[in-house]
């Protein structure tokens, strides 16, 4: 199954030579290398590039396994292309497999890496590089930091709702459930049945993220980054932070464990692209605050899976979905907040603080966003609505739900829209 992913290949379309190196990053198992091997290869081939002048290294497997020395790839690149008046376009897959060699000129003991070696063959004026790679090597901000401004990067997700669709066809809302349910690893499509998708998803958890991030960062108590891990996953779209998890495997688990190992914890947890957080803003006093903010997972099957497919809020569910669909569209997101000023019983005015879902930025350009999946009452209405008035701006806003049918502006000049026509417009925003 050939699922297309259009928005990376313009990104790798419009960083084509120039003089940077490629890094292609995102949470393993979710298409990078399909992306680099198959679907741009095949672009650059109908765009006229000899396929010969494409060198793909593919440093996992036994034919390439002496270019996991950083010397002998340049050498070898360089020797093909060097001397010649064509273009090449050299990919280098699992590029973490790649060795530390000593340096043959000096006896410093500083080793030669990959690096050196990519940042060596940059001076190949017709030369276009490329590399990918699928475990916590390439899971981190490593690369881009050891390349120090040399390199562009394309930052790749599990399939959006709209990829998955466009694989899978059908009725759209039997097409979003599954979607809600299973998430968008590419590999899910392809598994024969219920068990064997639910069965990958918690395989990917277990043998692949949770062993690389131990085994990268040298944990010692694994069981603490799983219940970590377990607490994010059951509290999407819920404010925390790490004292409020600290507080709770106290109280909970009886393990006393600092606020800043479960601060390091969470940070893994990112840094292997798992989660991400969202920051509260403060829309009229701009400015964030720094805790409690939102954690969103990056696929939200591997989130079922890690609570073992029970837990199915779809409110939060779509939510963590809307997000993901946001950040895949590179809008930078924080969640909004606004006040208003309330009554209490006592006669007294009291500052109220409400929230906004998504403060959706690009640039100069703002919008808001608040998830609702659905509003049956006056009292959800309110809820929802009352924090666009409180912006006191005129920015567009628009009200995600999934129970809402042809999308219509109210007259306040919100937009309702249904989440899968949400997911299926890119140009909404």
């Amino acid at each position: 199954m050939r699922i297309k992913r259009d928005n990376y290949l313009q990104q790798l379309i419009a960083y084509r030579f120039d003089g940077l190196v490629k890094v292609i990053t995102g949470i393993r198992r979710c298409g990078k290398s399909y992306l680099l091997k198959n679907i741009y290869k095949d672009y650059l081939i109908s765009d006229g590039v000899k396929e010969s002048n494409i060198i793909v290294i593919e440093l996992d497997l036994a034919k390439d396994i002496k270019y996991r020395n950083p010397l002998i790839l340049s050498s070898y690149v360089r020797e093909k292309v060097e001397n010649s008046k064509e273009e090449y376009y050299l990919f280098v897959d699992e590029i973490q497999m790649s060795d530390k060699v000593p340096n043959p000129y000096n006896s410093d003991g500083k080793k030669i890496t990959f690096y050196d070696a990519l940042n060596d063959l940059r001076s190949l004026t017709n030369l276009d590089i490329y590399v990918s790679g699928s475990n916590s090597m390439m899971l981190s901000t490593d690369v881009l930091t050891e390349f120090r401004g040399r390199s562009d990067e394309i930052r790749v997700h599990p399939l959006s709702f709209s990829e998955y669709y466009s694989a899978v066809g059908g009725e759209k809302n039997a097409a979003f459930d599954e979607y809600s349910f299973y998430g968008g690893m590419p590999l899910v499509l392809s598994r024969p049945n219920k068990t064997a998708k639910m069965n990958y998803l918690k395989s990917l958890l277990s043998e692949v993220y949770i062993k690389d991030i131990v085994e990268r960062k040298g944990i010692e108590r694994q069981d603490i980054l799983e219940q970590v891990l377990d607490l994010l996953c059951s509290s999407l779209g819920s404010l925390t932070n790490p004292s409020k998890i600290a507080n709770t495997l106290k109280s909970q688990w009886r393990e006393a464990v600092s606020a800043n190992t479960i601060r390091a914890y969470i940070g893994h947890l990112e840094d292997a692209f798992l989660f991400s957080e969202s920051k509260r803003y403060d829309v009229k006093g701009k400015t964030y605050f720094d805790s409690p903010n939102k954690y969103y997972c990056e696929d939200i099957g591997l989130r079922n899976a890690r609570i073992g497919f029970r837990q199915q809020e779809i409110t939060h569910i779509m939510e963590n979905i809307i997000y993901n669909e946001l950040i895949i569209r590179q809008f930078s997101v924080d969640v909004g907040i606004v006040y208003s000023r309330t009554v209490n019983k006592n006669g007294n005015s009291v500052r109220t603080a409400r929230e906004i879902d998504f403060v959706v930025n690009s640039g100069d350009k703002r919008t808001y966003i608040q998830s609702a999946y659905a509003m049956s009452t006056a009292e959800k209405k309110e809820t929802e609505l009352k924090p666009f008035a409180l912006t006191g701006d005129f920015f567009p806003k628009i009200v995600v739900g999934k129970d809402v049918g042809k999308r219509w502006y109210d007259d306040c000049g919100i937009l309702h829209i249904n989440v899968i026509d949400f997911l299926l417009d890119r140009e909404l925003i």
